[in-house]
């Protein structure tokens, strides 16, 4: 709606009042809301491009506390690796024979003496390898989950942006429409002070502005709410001021549903985590292998005797599996078993990743459709529907409840139409979490490896 309606209630509301008797045409002029195709006036900033949402995704990247969990998880885990490399620790002793007082010899007694021993155990060549490349797998797999708390993050920044914005335009709409409806009160009011109108007709009037006044407290509460969950996102304090949300655009949807198979199939963090844990597992079976195979224990001693001259020695052990198949053969079946698990994890994720795809590919498609139908149908024709039973009741062929029926229909619509485009843009914010590219640029084509934005 625009300034030219507000004029034209206006004297439509004055010219009963007046008492005129001729026929007055109060035509309104509706418009649809504007889309990236039809705004060239003053264009405003793609959802992905503006300033605001980039600052926003950009923030929550560097403060929100479940990625600097992440980050630091990850980094623990890299800090495995070298231990898991290292040889276990050596041990030193000291020994005594002779009285029971610490390092005392008996005297004239050849047999007493007073000792240092140390021992290493050498594991079988290849274990500690193995420990060394498990442990960095499961560090790589930690990266992945970095990756996957990173466009989570992005995603819920993006969607409760979106969200933000929708309510914003609710209220901006809402409170328009009240202000119509206002006048076409007054219009009503007009009428009935000098006899053409009835006084229903200013009763309904009153309650639908009541209602809509109920509609904008509930819009209100849902605006609070989005903008505490954006700075939660944040990291900021519930109540902190957020700027009005910059508008967005619709952006066409570039690629094909295989596409985006494909790229999920390339990109998902989630997959590639699965398959990292697959070759983890698969060096825990090659580990369990070898934990049948004997480590070597190597030991030095020297001992001091009173009487007689020093002593050296060398000590060398092996461990024998004699429980073998209670414990070296169940530890292969185990990881075994664990890397059979890993393969119908990364089989299941592969499924749900698909059926993600494909449920936001047609939730996105759906909005798309419904976008262009208000645009270009539902809205255009419920205001000429408005404007025609508009002239119609100025003349008393139509009843006032049929015009304010008409005028709730394009309340609804319009603010459908931002709904609509508020999950148009979430469904393509979550699809960019799973093939990692940016859907919502122009720029982004089929066959492009432009990252999603905020990875």
């Amino acid at each position: 709606m625009t300034s030219k309606i507000v004029a034209l209630l206006t004297f439509g509301c004055l010219w009963p009042a007046l008492g005129v008797s001729q026929q007055v045409q109060v035509p309104v002029t509706l418009q649809a809301p504007a889309t990236g195709a039809t705004q060239t006036a003053s264009p405003s900033p793609a959802p992905l491009e503006g300033h605001l949402l980039a600052d926003f995704v950009r923030e929550a990247l560097e403060k929100n506390p479940a990625v600097q969990s992440a980050l630091h998880s990850v980094e623990a885990q890299r800090q495995r690796v070298p231990q898991a490399k290292a040889l276990p620790d050596p041990s030193l002793g000291v020994s005594w024979m002779g009285n029971i007082r610490p390092f005392s010899v008996q005297t004239g007694d050849p047999s007493s003496y007073r000792g240092v021993n140390a021992m290493q155990t050498l594991p079988y060549p290849g274990k500690l390898k193995l420990r060394g490349e498990i442990a960095s797998k499961e560090a790589d797999a930690g990266s992945s989950d970095v990756e996957a708390v990173r466009r989570r993050v992005t995603e819920d920044v993006k969607t409760a942006y979106f969200e933000y914005w929708f309510y914003d335009k609710a209220l901006q709409t809402t409170l328009k429409d009240k202000d119509l409806l206002t006048k076409l009160s007054q219009i009503a009011e007009a009428r009935y002070r000098v006899g053409k109108g009835i006084q229903q007709d200013v009763l309904r009037s009153q309650v639908e502005i009541s209602l809509l006044l109920q509609r904008m407290t509930v819009l209100q509460q849902q605006r609070e709410t989005s903008r505490a969950r954006l700075n939660t996102l944040l990291a900021r304090s519930p109540e902190a001021p957020l700027p009005p949300a910059e508008n967005i655009e619709r952006w066409p949807l570039n690629y094909s549903l295989e596409d985006l198979y494909r790229l999920a199939r390339q990109n998902d963090p989630g997959l590639r985590r699965e398959e990292q844990t697959i070759e983890r597992n698969q060096l825990a079976v090659n580990l369990a292998q070898k934990d049948s195979y004997p480590d070597l224990s190597v030991g030095f001693m020297y001992q001091q005797r009173p009487m007689l001259p020093d002593m050296y020695g060398m000590t060398f052990a092996i461990n024998i599996p004699v429980f073998y198949k209670s414990k070296q053969r169940e530890e292969v079946r185990q990881a075994t078993e664990e890397r059979l698990s890993a393969e119908s994890s990364r089989d299941n994720r592969q499924n749900e990743l698909n059926f993600e795809l494909k449920q936001q590919y047609l939730a996105a498609k759906a909005s798309d459709e419904l976008l262009r139908l208000f645009s270009q149908g539902v809205v255009p024709q419920s205001s000429l529907a408005l404007e025609s039973s508009m002239s119609d009741y100025q003349v008393g062929t139509v009843d006032f409840l049929s015009v304010l029926g008409n005028f709730s229909t394009v309340l609804n619509y319009q603010i459908d139409y931002y709904r609509e485009l508020a999950n148009y843009q979430s469904s393509l914010a979550r699809m960019e979490s799973m093939v990692g590219v940016d859907l919502t640029s122009t720029r982004a084509q089929p066959g492009d490896q432009h990252p999603a934005r905020g990875e």
